[in-house]
């Protein structure tokens, strides 16, 4: 299954603009909620809530992608951002607010350089780990003409 990069994209600008929300009121059940929300995600990518939102608002507004990119890594990235999220949420429910900072800083920092600068740091890792197991996996395709 292949993605347009831009729905990707789209959910780490959301995803960074609730974890800041986060970050700034210390509230561990935003945290919470968003780590929901990657888990839905890696469950599958194109049916997360944020990817939802891109296809049925965003999508139908933009010109077709020049390229897609394979699900593999972004549900991989997803579950990287889940890790960090319930740490940052334990962290931050069970009075350890350094704990669910740090965390909740680190996703913070990976998706607004997927958001900004279109780095997915998840996504770049699971190719790397393909590519030392001579399993390599070509990051974006071209989409066929129709």
């Amino acid at each position: 299954m292949l993605l347009d990069p831009r729905g990707p994209r789209f959910a780490a600008a959301l995803t960074t603009v609730v974890l800041a929300v986060a970050l700034v009121t210390g509230s561990g059940w935003l945290v919470l909620a968003q780590a929901v929300v990657f888990a839905l995600t890696a469950v599958h990518p194109r049916l997360g809530p944020y990817g939802l939102l891109f296809r049925v608002l965003v999508a139908p507004r933009l010109a077709p992608p020049a390229e897609l990119e394979p699900v593999a890594p972004v549900r991989f990235a997803q579950l990287v951002g889940l890790a960090f999220a319930t740490v940052g949420a334990a962290g931050w429910l069970a009075g350890v607010p350094l704990l669910g900072l740090v965390a909740t800083a680190a996703a913070l920092a990976a998706a607004f350089l997927n958001a900004a600068f279109g780095l997915c740091l998840g996504c770049e890792g699971y190719l790397a780990v393909r590519r030392l197991t001579g399993h390599p996996l070509t990051a974006r395709v071209p989409v066929p003409p129709r």
